[in-house]
This record gives structure tokens, sequence and C-alpha cells, in this order.
């Protein structure tokens, strides 16, 4: 294992490190201490090719504005939630509306877009990167003091950790995701459209107009979100099915996992040959095909373009704190916040 560091840029007068973690296979992984932002992920292809497997920019004065939340750890509270308002513990707290009416991702300066204190770890197996933050009462409008640490791991059997802990000295919500954009064909060679993508998953949440959950649980049997025998995402961005139309053409939308975590998300790219397998002890994954990657932004290489990425953002259900079905995000004074999904490449 072998890690290195450099100076990525400055804000605020403090250095944003960029770390690169590599195995013993040659897989790359590197990160920012900005927004826990991955910034690349480096894989072999079944001939032996490493090339990069995930979207981002060249430069920190991109991700300082990262609109799309390349790579990021998104909070406190991933997702949206209706109405950028909710009620806890008979108070009502009011969130900033970046996202239409709605609240998205933690607010207008939400994880991905703050600076948190960091170190490295190395042992003969496995090398890593600890990031720390200090969310206050009241930040972004969420109740309580929140302590975080999110752990990056890669190890040399080609495997990436992900691990968050938290707690706080007020009842709040907490609910945590990365926002990596995965592409197989490696260096963005091609678009996602042709990858497989298989989930243990019977159902889907529903979402309106607004890209918010209605509550509704739907069945995946007989529609182009059955994933459990697998498909190519280009059935999603091609279907006339309403759900998917709404979300741009593909997908944008919550899949509630069975119990079981075995290798229980598996993404391929056939023609590399590269193969992810994630297995996260999360309820719930928000499959999100990059159907609002158009912009006026360039990615390394490459002209931004609808499709170019996928995001598989482990997490509890979006906007669950309106939704009391739903697997509650409330973290209690004195609880811990505990969760972790682990990436695992192959060919």
């Amino acid at each position: 294992m072998n890690v290195s560091q450099r100076n990525y840029g400055e804000l605020n007068g403090e250095t944003v490190f960029e770390y690169t973690l590599k195995n013993n296979n040659g897989m790359e992984l590197s990160c920012i201490n900005f927004g826990c932002v991955i910034t690349n992920i480096k894989t072999p292809d079944r001939d032996g090719n490493i090339e990069n497997v995930v979207l981002g920019f060249d430069t920190f004065e991109e991700y300082k504005k990262n609109p799309t939340f390349f790579g990021a750890v998104c909070g406190r509270v991933a997702g949206r939630i209706s109405g950028a308002e909710f009620e806890l513990e008979a108070t009502t707290y009011t969130l900033a509306k970046n996202d239409g009416n709605n609240h998205l991702h933690g607010g207008e300066q939400g994880y991905s877009h703050v600076l948190w204190n960091s170190a490295v770890f190395e042992s003969a197996d496995e090398a890593g990167v600890e990031f720390y933050y200090t969310s206050p009462d009241q930040e972004e409008g969420y109740p309580g003091t929140l302590s975080l640490k999110v752990v990056y791991t890669l190890n040399n059997q080609n495997e990436l950790l992900i691990s968050y802990q938290g707690t706080t000295d007020k009842t709040t919500l907490v609910n945590l995701t990365n926002h990596t954009y995965f592409n197989l064909s490696g260096d963005s060679k091609r678009s996602i459209a042709e990858h497989v993508l298989t989930m243990k998953s019977d159902q889907f949440i529903e979402l309106n107009d607004e890209l918010m959950p209605t509550g509704e649980l739907i069945d995946v049997k007989d529609t182009t979100f059955d994933f459990r025998q697998g498909r190519q995402i280009k059935d999603g961005i091609e279907a006339t099915y309403a759900q998917n139309i709404l979300a741009g053409n593909g997908y944008d939308h919550p899949f509630l996992l069975s119990q079981n975590h075995d290798q229980e998300i598996v993404l391929v790219d056939e023609t590399s040959g590269r193969k992810l397998t994630i297995e996260t002890d999360e309820p719930c994954v928000v499959l999100y095909t990059g159907n609002q990657l158009e912009g006026n932004f360039h990615l390394p290489g490459v002209a931004s373009t609808k499709h170019y990425g996928l995001c598989l953002e482990t997490q509890g259900p979006p906007d669950s704190i309106h939704q009391p079905h739903f697997s509650s995000c409330v973290v209690e004074k004195g609880k811990e916040y505990r969760t972790q999904t682990k990436f695992i490449f192959s060919t």
C-alpha cells in the first residue's frame, strides 16, 4: 500500500489536500478534504489497462461550485425534504429552499461544500483517510451539534469501504450518502447506457414531478425498474414509462433493498469487463443516471453529456421525516449514527 498527498487548493486561508491511496494491484483512490470528494478511482479492465471509472473535475475551482455533487458526501440529510421544513419534538425547523420549493442534499452549503479535517493511516493490507467535521447547531437550519467521522479505506482486495459515524447533542436528522458518479468504461469513453445493473430490490419509491417521494411503494415487476435479473440502463433511458420520463429520461429513484446484503448491487460494463459490487447496511439506494449532466461545464477530456455517469447512493429513504412508513433518519441525543457501504471492483 502507498499513500501520498499534495496541496490541491486553498479555501479561506486553509490548505485543501488531495490524498491518493494506491494498493498492490495498481488500483488508486484519490480524494480531497473539501466535501470528502472522491476525485478519481482508477481500476484495471480485463486486459489490465488502469483507467479512471468516476466522473470529476480538473481543478479545485470547479469543485468549489460542484453543482452536480461529483464524488461528495451529502448531508446533513441527503436527497430532498419536501417544503424545506420538518417538525421534530414539537418544534418546526425551516431549511433552505435550494431545489424549487424543496431542500436538497443538506442545503446551500451542505457537507459536500465544506472543509473537513483529515488524517491518513496505512498498514500492510490497507490504507485510508479519516475525515472529521463538527456541524454546529442550526447549521443550514438543522438542530443539534453533530460530530461526524467519515472514513475511506482501500485494501489489496480492490475494496473501498466508506464508513460514517456521528453523535449529536440534540435529537436531529442524519442521512449521509456518497454522490460518486461511476462510468466503468474507463476514462469516460462511452456513456453508461449499456452498463448492466443487477439489484436485489422488489420495490421502488414513486416520485412526483418535483422528484419528491409520493409515499407510494411500487412493485418493480413488469416495469423498467425491475433489476432483479439485471438490465441495461438504456432500458430506462429509452422507456415511455411515466416514472422514467419525469426523472429526465432515466432514473432518479430510491429502491428498497432486500435484507440480504451479500452482493446486492452489481454494475457491469461488458465491453471493458469491469464489475462493481456494492454491499451496504442501508435500507435504500438511489439510482441516478446523470439525466441532468448537460451543462456549461466539462469533464476531463469530454464535454458534459447526459448519461455519462450513474450514482448508486446508499442511504435511508428520502423525505422519511414526512413519510412515517419509511425507515426513520431521526438520531436521538446521545445515540450514535453509524453505517457503511463497501465498493468491490473486479473483472
